[in-house]
């Protein structure tokens, strides 16, 4: 496990630059990342490049034996480019240029643009490539797939469509133009969704140009690697992907590049409980191996309008270290010091303005120490027995078109994910098109947009024996996301063993359901009323004209097992219908854990560690079920007593 930090060097006096290191170095810090921001400093004339500085930062790191992580400064453009080439300020709804001297005003598609950040990525390349300080590369900052509608856009995303479609009858049938008069005559009225009001926008061109700007983004992105490759041909290349408005596709995003590095540092898990298990398990699932996380919480995260409450007693450590749980080997904390200025100086740094160390810097000097005991883990991996499939296509198709009062598409997932967690079970959360064959159960949920290679994915698991577990909003729309005309789930019916006769979308009305067993639990959000063909009710409708109605069911299919949850429960359902599917399946359940712990196991194949995390905010004691040997006591014990926000590692 190494933990590093982002540095700034252009921020602050040189005098200021070796102490910093020497502290560093003292403290435990493996691994800086520099460079994020500062092409104006790299490039202060257009051609003329000035590595002197950075030269001397980077020389100072290398003396103390700190790694550095070199990132390509392409997010935030120097002035004299911006005044120099306009074409390339992005676009937004409006059609008019956003204001630059801010992050992300360029437009990714802009050739000219394509053509400085590559020849920047170049010098870098050339200058750096062989500098043994340099661990890693980063390719721009917090990348989004920002939608603009600059006249480059509009040519490309026209020529995009031609491409997929071939001709202008194909566009207008997978995009159902014929709606409102919308129907295309010739290719150059095709316009980005964004300059109609958002009432008005055609759900599958939305999905089209979503599409086909995470396509650009992640091909931007490829651009770069290349570049830099052609220089660096051993350079380990990454980027780092954060959960923003305008997510891009992370499985295309990351298709190219050598790991997976995320993001961890939202205000909103400052100053209070919540857990990112799940991002973090996503992050992991991308790639399917180990990944980094490239900012990581270390101080209250300016929001846009107030300042959050900063990170309360043992979380910096302990959102460190939960981070390592689920897969992260590397773990950079978002800033050293908190800036004097500029738009991120209420984004605090392991330091205070002040420059006086504080109860962070303490705290997080701690965790260095705790990082160098942890030498066992590094060779150590995630084994999941279960599995989350995660389309980015069906979340945006979902987002954009919301389907009752409280519904959402990642909250179902959260739903499943958190119930095995109940049970330290650990999951991988991955692609519907990977190999499932090693999972003995996967969770499907709201395969809405509908895409083949999954389809025969999800058939071809059940039909080998495979347990799967499907929701509400399945099958309902084509590739191009229009409708399906066809009894729902449509293509999922005969795995489902049901058809949804009508489809009721209470939102927060609060209904109830009985399983098999008399059971009650809340649902909300959205009731299929199910028929059955060849499966059983696993639960009813409780309330309503579709009192005894099926709610959940269960099927089963070839050698495999199908269950459908037609509605939108609360927790307690999902622990007990999680619960029973683990005991049929034969994945361990741990039981009885205290509110708020979560369990994860990594395995070098020998031995097996177990990850103890206290996310709560009080006192929490665990019975182990035989005496374990922890690795950060350096004893054996038969139970773990966490305070809050603590964590304990043991050996199984």
């Amino acid at each position: 496990m190494k933990i590093g930090v982002d540095y700034y060097p252009e921020q602050w006096d040189r005098t200021l630059w070796n102490q910093d290191a020497d502290l560093m170095a003292r403290i435990g810090i493996k691994t800086v990342r520099l460079s994020g921001l500062m092409w104006p400093v790299l490039e202060p004339v257009d051609g003329e490049f000035d590595f002197s500085w950075l030269d001397d930062a980077i020389g100072i790191f290398s003396h103390y034996g700190i790694d550095v992580i070199l990132t390509v400064p392409t997010n935030c453009l120097p002035m004299w480019l911006y005044q120099k080439h306009p074409e390339i300020i992005r676009l937004g709804a409006d059609e008019a240029p956003l204001q630059p001297g801010v992050r992300s005003r360029r437009c990714l598609n802009s050739p000219v643009f394509m053509d400085y950040a590559k020849r920047l990525a170049k010098q870098l390349a050339l200058h750096y490539g062989s500098n043994p300080s340099i661990y890693a590369w980063q390719i721009d900052s917090g990348i989004e797939a920002f939608p603009c509608i600059c006249k480059t856009c509009k040519d490309k995303f026209r020529d995009w469509l031609i491409e997929k479609y071939n001709d202008l009858p194909t566009i207008n049938s997978a995009l159902g133009t014929k709606g409102w008069s919308g129907e295309y005559t010739d290719i150059s009225q095709v316009r980005p969704p964004l300059v109609y009001a958002e009432s008005r926008q055609n759900p599958a061109l939305n999905l089209a140009f979503y599409r086909f700007t995470t396509e650009s983004t992640a091909a931007f992105v490829k651009e770069i690697a290349l570049t830099i490759r052609r220089e660096a041909p051993k350079a380990k290349i990454t980027t780092n992907a954060a959960f923003k408005e305008n997510l891009p596709d992370f499985f295309r995003l990351f298709a190219d590049l050598d790991f997976v590095a995320y993001n961890n540092n939202s205000g909103e898990s400052a100053g209070k409980s919540g857990s990112n298990a799940f991002n973090l398990d996503l992050m992991r699932g991308i790639q399917g191996k180990n990944f980094c996380v490239m900012e990581q919480l270390s101080g209250a995260v300016s929001g846009r309008h107030v300042i959050p409450p900063t990170p309360k007693p043992g979380m910096i450590t302990g959102y460190s270290l939960q981070a390592l749980a689920h897969g992260a080997d590397t773990i950079i904390h978002s800033r050293w010091r908190s800036a004097i200025s500029g738009s991120d100086m209420f984004s605090y740094g392991i330091i205070d303005h002040s420059n006086v160390p504080g109860r962070r810097f303490f705290e997080f000097s701690e965790l260095c120490k705790t990082a160098s005991k942890l030498t066992a883990i590094d060779s150590t991996t995630i084994v999941s027995e279960a599995a989350i499939l995660y389309s980015p296509e069906n979340e945006f198709a979902l987002t954009n078109q919301l389907q009752s009062k409280g519904f959402t598409y990642m909250e179902q997932l959260r739903s499943f994910h958190s119930a095995f967690s109940r049970f330290g079970a650990n999951v991988d959360i991955v692609s519907p098109d990977d190999d499932l064959s090693g999972y003995k159960v996967v969770i499907a949920p709201e395969m809405y947009v509908y895409r083949k290679s999954t389809a025969e994915n999800l058939y071809r698991y059940v039909i080998k024996g495979g347990t799967l577990i499907m929701t509400n909003r399945s099958g309902v729309k084509d590739s191009n996301n229009n409708c399906v005309m066809e009894i729902l789930p449509t293509v999922y019916k005969e795995l489902i063993g049901a058809e949804i006769t009508e489809c009721d979308p209470v939102g927060d009305k609060q209904q109830t359901i009985v399983d098999f067993a008399g059971n009650r639990f809340t649902c909300s959000c959205w009731c299929d009323i199910l028929k059955l063909t060849t499966a059983k009710a696993y639960a009813e409708y409780n309330d309503g004209f579709y009192r005894c109605c099926p709610a959940v069911t269960m099927n089963k299919y070839c050698s495999g097992v199908v269950y459908y949850v037609g509605t939108v429960c609360d927790s307690d359902f999902y622990e007990s219908f999680i619960g029973n599917v683990m005991r049929q399946t034969g994945i361990p359940r741990l039981k009885g854990l205290p509110a708020g712990v979560e369990v994860t196991t990594r395995t070098n194949g020998n031995d097996d560690f177990i990850f103890f995390f206290n996310n709560s905010e009080e006192n929490v004691t665990i019975n182990l079920p035989k005496p374990m040997y922890s690795i950060l006591a350096l004893e054996g014990r038969d139970r773990v007593d966490l305070r809050p926000y603590e964590m304990d590692i043991v050996r199984k």
